[in-house]
């Protein structure tokens, strides 16, 4: 089959590598039928997730079940079905508590209680094409891939929703709708969303499906503030023009926001002394997105993290956070928690996914669409790939 293959940093080709088979009774095959690069595929593409083998990528896919394992009684061949990104076992500790990232059968090789994944241990559970340190699991981005205890986590799309419609309840939606639950988004808020990316525009449709009263995105793009503003409704700021904290505040009465969300994570823009300051202090990326969500939230407010971090800080104003007395909550998102509730969100009408995708292109083109949308060319918001 075709699959696209990570071979190095900047190196993605799409090559002809060996079909997926049942390799567990819990295991089912899908022939995938759309596919679509995150934003945190980037960081293995770009070298802030080592990964030193080939890979095939991609944690953001659905399809059509091809062949399911013995054990398999809930999922049947012929379905139509979307794969949440982490991979849960479904009876584990964790997974008993509704944390499927925190799965402790799926990744058993890098699994750990430490988190002290800069050191290649203490990870949580598998993830789709996502680093050896997550499992190694071959992804989606792909015409067939493996799934993982396909009973517990498959779930099959109901009516005849488009593809486009489904696709991102596999990570993106339920990441924005993480963000939100995580601080507690209450009618009446302010919230203000770092970051006017795919996931960042997710949480903006949360925010108001929560209740806010009002919805902020930040970013310096202008075709990503403009794409936010067409389809979250958002207000926006460009971070190069003002001061964010000074203009939140200056809306909400000398305040600043309810909720700050950090959509962002360690590749935010980053000036050349800033890359500099890095490589001498040994740090990957940037935390500038959550020193803003610090200066920028209320005293007593609230702040959640859905943009990857892989990096110790040495620069961590854990002064200010203290200071202003504000709730801090982040990770990765635990789809399979909220993935029932979300797919009835979009068949009933009270969301609207598809309307990010700025580009579809044969899964061929898959590498030339990686360079685009890490150069943030073409106005690429968002991409979607067809096998």
């Amino acid at each position: 089959m075709k699959a696209l293959v990570f071979h190095k940093p900047k190196d993605v080709s799409v090559d002809n590598v060996d079909d997926p088979v049942i390799q567990a009774p819990t295991d089912a095959i899908i022939r995938v039928t759309s596919t679509a690069i995150c934003g945190s595929d980037l960081h293995i593409y770009n070298g802030m997730i080592p990964q030193p083998h080939d890979l095939v990528l991609g944690h953001e896919f659905m399809g059509i079940v091809e062949e399911v394992g013995s054990a398999v009684v809930k999922i049947k061949p012929g379905d139509r079905v979307i794969v949440p990104f982490p991979i849960a076992c479904g009876h584990c500790h964790f997974c008993n508590m509704e944390l499927p990232t925190h799965c402790e059968n799926s990744n058993p090789e890098m699994y750990g209680p430490s988190g002290e994944i800069i050191k290649m241990k203490g990870a949580g559970a598998a993830l789709y094409g996502y680093t050896d340190l997550y499992g190694a699991v071959s992804g989606g981005q792909a015409e067939y891939a493996r799934v993982l205890y396909a009973d517990h986590n498959l779930r099959v799309v109901p009516g005849d929703l488009p593809d486009e419609q489904m696709l991102f309840l596999t990570d993106i939606f339920p990441t924005g709708w993480a963000a939100c639950e995580w601080a507690q988004v209450a009618p009446g808020d302010t919230v203000v969303v770092f970051g006017c990316g795919p996931v960042g525009i997710m949480a903006q449709k949360a925010a108001w499906l929560h209740g806010a009263k009002r919805v902020i995105g930040v970013d310096r793009l202008p075709y990503r503030l403009e794409k936010a503003q067409l389809t979250a409704k958002s207000e926006v700021i460009n971070y190069e023009e003002v001061d964010v904290a000074e203009a939140v505040r200056a809306m909400t009465g000398g305040y600043g926001a309810d909720v700050c969300i950090d959509a962002v994570g360690m590749e935010a823009h980053r000036t050349v002394l800033q890359k500099a300051a890095n490589v001498l202090q040994a740090e990957k990326g940037s935390m500038s997105a959550l020193k803003s969500c610090f200066d920028t939230v209320r005293r007593g407010g609230r702040v959640s993290v859905v943009g990857v971090y892989g990096s110790p800080y040495d620069n961590y104003p854990l002064y200010q956070w203290f200071e202003k007395s504000i709730q801090l909550m982040g990770g990765q998102a635990w789809v399979q928690r909220w993935l029932d509730n979300l797919i009835r969100l979009v068949a009933d009408g009270k969301v609207v996914l598809d309307d990010i995708i700025t580009h579809t292109v044969p899964l061929t083109d898959a590498a030339q669409m990686y360079d685009i949308f890490n150069k943030k060319e073409d106005n690429c918001v968002k991409v979607v790939l067809k096998p």
